[in-house]
């Protein structure tokens, strides 16, 4: 496999040494140093790129990925009130674009759990539910795509509306956050009453995890088309 890398921070160097172990080839890596050479002819080199970049950056690099034909991977969070853009330029182009949050396929499995354990707790209405993600002080959105992710599948399973960073009222599920030091990510979602908490925590040991599940849906998604996430892949 072929790969353009796009962001050249901790995550893209973590791919490329995955990468290289099993034998794949890095055609291509972009940093903020050289950003011109994020173009149609260099993308060609390569079956698939993967964008680990910043929220203001991801957007236009997915778009000159899909228009040079080029699949891409993306796990860039906090840009996403512009995918759906990116979604219609997917179908446009007969492309093939991936996105996810959070890659691990831990996560994804605790996204499933939370999705479950949110509808059971729909029937217990003395329970309040909160989420508390906690990254390292790089991470520059807060809160996190996964503590999001995790937002929605509650919201979708609840009677709950919107999720909120304070004060939320009845209707509205509260995401707090917190930045540390050498801290790959951890996500604690609470269920709250008088009597007693239910609580499920996922805790990242390491940014391997989240590079091994990227470079696992780069490789599912050569040959495709269309717009694809992680439950596609790991048909949860």
């Amino acid at each position: 496999m072929k790969i353009a890398i796009i962001g050249y921070g901790r995550m893209g160097k973590t791919i490329e040494s995955i990468a290289t172990e099993k034998g794949d080839e890095i055609v291509l890596r972009i940093t903020d140093k050289n950003t011109d050479d994020l173009s149609s002819e260099n993308l060609h080199r390569a079956d698939v790129a993967i964008e680990f970049t910043r929220p203001e950056a991801a957007f236009e690099n997915v778009k000159i990925c899909l228009e040079a034909g080029t699949p891409v991977v993306c796990g860039t969070t906090g840009w996403t009130d512009k995918i759906s853009e990116i979604q219609d330029l997917t179908k446009q182009q007969n492309g093939a674009f991936f996105y996810a949050s959070n890659y691990s396929i831990g996560v994804n499995i605790f996204f499933a759990l939370n999705k479950k354990l949110a509808a059971i707790m729909n029937e217990h209405s003395d329970y309040t539910p909160s989420i508390h993600e906690i990254h390292h002080t790089q991470k520059l959105d807060a809160p996190s795509g996964t503590a999001i992710t995790l937002g929605e599948g509650i919201i979708a399973n609840t009677q709950l509306k919107k999720w909120t960073k304070q004060d939320p009222k009845p209707d509205e599920l509260l995401i707090t956050s917190a930045r540390i030091n050498n801290t790959p990510g951890t996500h604690i979602v609470t269920y709250t009453s008088d009597i007693d908490d239910i609580e499920i925590t996922h805790t990242a040991r390491s940014r391997e995890g989240f590079a091994q599940g990227a470079l696992m849906a780069a490789r599912w998604l050569i040959g495709k088309k269309g717009c694809f996430g992680m439950s596609d892949m790991l048909e949860l």
